[in-house]
């Protein structure tokens, strides 16, 4: 499905670790910002701001370095959001490294467990929204 307006309803918290009720606003943007990015497009979003975006890269792994770089400093206690699920847990581990403080994703890949548990393993709380970008 392929949407931008998020339906609370549909929203799940994948992680032991539950969202900061500080960061749902910047959630909220960071999966706005990402629908107007090329895939696969990586957002870092802090206190209604984009701090870093990592877009039209051929790995996702790439767009989420770039877009981490980018934040640097202001990725700590920052969000991140992806156009696209995660087929592998380095996305979130890249992000902890940096001290991403919550994910949004569509979820849906067959390795999901494998991303939830790095994000639990690092803190980060992670929500999946069941929608994926994806504007190539």
């Amino acid at each position: 499905e392929d949407r931008v307006d998020l339906d609370p309803s549909r929203l799940r918290t994948v992680t032991k670790v539950a969202v900061a009720e500080r960061l749902w606003p910047d959630l909220r943007f960071a999966w706005r910002v990402a629908k107007h990015a090329r895939s696969n497009a990586i957002v870092v979003a802090r206190e209604g701001q984009t701090v870093g975006i990592g877009a039209g890269q051929v790995s996702r792994i790439d767009a989420a370095r770039q877009a981490l770089q980018k934040a640097g400093e202001k990725a700590r206690g920052a969000v991140l959001a992806s156009d696209g699920f995660f087929p592998f847990a380095d996305v979130v581990e890249l992000a902890a490294q940096y001290g991403i403080a919550a994910i949004i994703q569509p979820g849906g890949s067959i390795r999901d467990h494998e991303s939830i548990t790095a994000a639990d393993r690092a803190g980060i709380a992670m929500v999946f929204t069941g929608i994926r970008h994806f504007r190539h």
